[in-house]
């Protein structure tokens, strides 16, 4: 089964249950504010200088904010050679409104 480009964070929550790695590309200050618990923290920009520390056998579901830098570092790995990458749309703005509401929303 082909992993699509995006999930919505219902099921990017699933997966990440279920054992995907939840990778963040949000920059630090932005996740002194919020984060995912169990989530993997690299900036967008050292996303090039990790492609080692990232697994190729397990599923990645990147998320940053609202979805547009983690779209571009999900296509960014795609094109490095990484098949199990998902984006997930709506960033943590969308998970802290429909899967944890605990988490503060910036």
């Amino acid at each position: 089964m082909e992993t699509p480009l995006e999930v919505d964070v219902v099921t990017a929550a699933r997966l990440h249950q279920e054992g995907a790695l939840l990778l963040d590309v949000r920059e630090p200050f932005e996740v002194v504010t919020s984060v995912i618990a169990g989530s993997r923290h690299i900036p967008m920009r050292q996303i090039p200088e990790s492609f080692n520390d990232l697994p190729r056998d397990r599923l990645i579901l990147v998320q940053c904010h609202h979805g547009g830098r983690s779209l571009r570092v999900t296509q960014f790995l795609r094109a490095n050679g990484f098949e199990q990458v998902s984006n997930v749309a709506g960033g943590i703005d969308a998970w802290a409104e429909q899967i944890d509401p605990s988490l503060p929303r910036y």
